[in-house]
């Protein structure tokens, strides 16, 4: 039986440890700063934050080009050679980068496209499911897998708080009048990924420690999610004792794995720091 291998792009900020560990393979997606194209992956998220506070401006985030993406599905079939690619993409409504994978894949046989619809831990969700599905059963028909990868993608949940508003504003996604509005009365926008767009559902008051914790709480009552995972971004800044208490409600729910991504520069270019979101599949 010929060896199934699953791909993703880096805005999934798939952690590195379980991209290793199951070999799907993550091709760099970019982000432009002070006139140079970095891999997303070999820029320090950090530095993303510095760049701000030198110049009040945020970077900009481009997709995966199709040339990369020919060379990306190119050395796969050397490194894995007779494989069956499954590339589960980064949501086509917010990236070009799905269109671009489109095109490099006329190029390849027993390559397979699924578009997430979806973005970080929600991306890395489905990925995740993927893998386990092939865990169960390794010899699995490629029909029978993208059909039920496929079947779930409507079904992953992500909804995340932004840590900063300036960033948002820095990039134009909310106006100096709603910036100031929203910092003076400590205002936090709700971010959902509906139907492959970012969507801003409602707004939350308060200091992170208590908006973190009615996003979890509102994110659990208003999904059924599969208790066996749960995935939690953050981006950097989030105050430990934040993590630590949001950690505790998830057990308290009876979730059985919790894992912590760190948003990773697509997400953080946007989000700023001392962000947090939660992603699952509901049932």
């Amino acid at each position: 039986m010929r060896r199934i291998i699953l791909s993703t792009e880096s805005g999934a900020d798939l952690p590195q440890d379980l991209a290793d560990k199951h070999a799907v393979q993550v091709v760099p997606m970019h982000v432009v700063m002070d006139g140079q194209d970095y891999l997303d992956g070999s820029l320090p998220v950090k530095d993303i934050y510095d760049y701000y506070e030198r110049t009040k401006k945020i970077p900009f985030t481009t997709s995966t080009n199709p040339h990369e993406y020919h060379d990306f599905f190119t050395k796969i079939r050397v490194d894995f050679p007779d494989c069956i690619i499954v590339h589960i993409g980064y949501t086509s409504k917010a990236s070009s980068s799905f269109q671009n994978a489109i095109i490099a894949a006329k190029d390849f046989d027993d390559l397979f496209l699924i578009d997430a619809l979806n973005v970080t831990g929600g991306l890395a969700a489905i990925v995740m499911y993927a893998v386990n599905l092939l865990e169960k059963e390794p010899t699995m028909e490629p029909t029978h897998l993208i059909e039920k990868i496929e079947s779930v993608v409507p079904k992953s949940r992500l909804a995340f708080v932004p840590g900063s508003l300036e960033f948002l504003r820095a990039g134009g996604r909310v106006s100096n009048v709603a910036y100031l509005g929203g910092a003076l009365l400590k205002i936090k926008p709700l971010i959902e990924l509906i139907d492959g767009k970012l969507v801003s559902t409602k707004k939350y008051r308060g200091k992170m420690s208590v908006v973190s914790e009615k996003l979890i709480r509102d994110y659990l009552k208003q999904y059924d999610i599969d208790r066996q995972q749960l995935y939690l971004i953050y981006s950097i800044g989030l105050d430990d004792s934040i993590k630590q208490r949001v950690d505790e409600i998830a057990n308290e729910n009876g979730f059985k794995n919790v894992k912590w991504i760190q948003a990773g520069a697509m997400i953080s270019t946007h989000a700023g720091p001392g962000g947090l979101g939660i992603a699952g599949i509901e049932i």
